[in-house]
């Protein structure tokens, strides 16, 4: 916590968890200590990369203003995640009854006989997810090698049983292709029988015709 005449300001620097392509936020909260209207305002050293809401107001007499400082999403993380980053607050008495509408830029104008306090707080990246402690290795027997073993067992019978429905498989693709193909031959088989039976009617035919011939000629004599 930074502390002056007119304000409290906490924390003292602004901690951003950080995350790639995510936006990220931090609270400041200023605690007016006097019986006076405390008018602030908050520069950055970069713009562009934060929002600030309020950025400008009024602290009422021994009351407390709450600061919203959002960064927005980042394509890449700095270097060593050291930010360079620093905002800037700045306090003045104001008139009595005064709000953020009678803020002008003049009123933090350093004179001869005013006081302007200022607050400078660095940012601080923080990491959104951090990692979790490596385990140490566990002795023969103790959970984390039982449940390896469960999970090599699991992933044997599950090899097991695929190769057990994959030769399943092949049998009955096996089975299937003897009776297609023993049907394929006993078709092949039925076609030439009945091509011999109809060769051998058609035989048949032309003797009977034949006969018939003769018999008329023995008529007629």
């Amino acid at each position: 916590m930074s502390t002056g005449d007119l304000l409290n300001v906490q924390p003292s620097e602004l901690k951003f968890p950080f995350e790639l392509k995510k936006q990220s936020s931090c609270s400041m909260q200023l605690s007016n200590k006097t019986d006076k209207y405390v008018a602030f305002k908050v520069k950055t050293t970069n713009p562009r990369k934060y929002c600030v809401r309020p950025n400008v107001g009024i602290v009422l007499p021994r009351s407390i203003c709450n600061i919203t400082v959002t960064m927005q999403s980042q394509k890449e993380a700095p270097p060593d995640m050291q930010s360079k980053d620093k905002f800037l607050l700045q306090s003045v008495s104001a008139p009595d009854g005064a709000t953020a509408k009678d803020i002008t830029p003049e009123m933090f104008n350093k004179e001869e006989g005013k006081v302007v306090e200022e607050f400078k707080l660095r940012v601080v990246y923080i990491p959104a997810n951090p990692p979790s402690p490596v385990p140490e290795e566990s002795e023969e027997g103790s959970p984390s090698s039982a449940s390896a073993v469960d999970n090599a067992k699991q992933n044997s019978s599950l090899f097991d049983s695929v190769s057990r429905s994959l030769e399943v498989s092949k049998e009955k693709s096996s089975e299937a292709w003897s009776i297609i193909s023993k049907l394929t031959e006993e078709k092949a088989s039925a076609l030439q029988e009945n091509q011999k039976l109809l060769q051998e009617l058609d035989l048949g035919c032309s003797m009977l015709s034949v006969s018939h011939e003769s018999y008329g000629r023995a008529h007629v004599i």
